[in-house]
């Protein structure tokens, strides 16, 4: 699981699908990708 800000103050919990090369990564919840600013690191 990972966390990412995808606006100001939304923030969006769902598994990694993958990391793009601006720096940002998306993640899936549900039936959905977001595509965001990592704020956690994988533990």
């Amino acid at each position: 699981m990972r966390t990412i800000m995808v606006g100001s103050g939304v923030l969006v919990q769902g598994v990694f699908v993958k990391e793009l090369s601006s720096g940002h990564i998306v993640v899936r919840a549900g039936e959905k990708e977001f595509t965001g600013l990592p704020i956690s690191s994988e533990k």
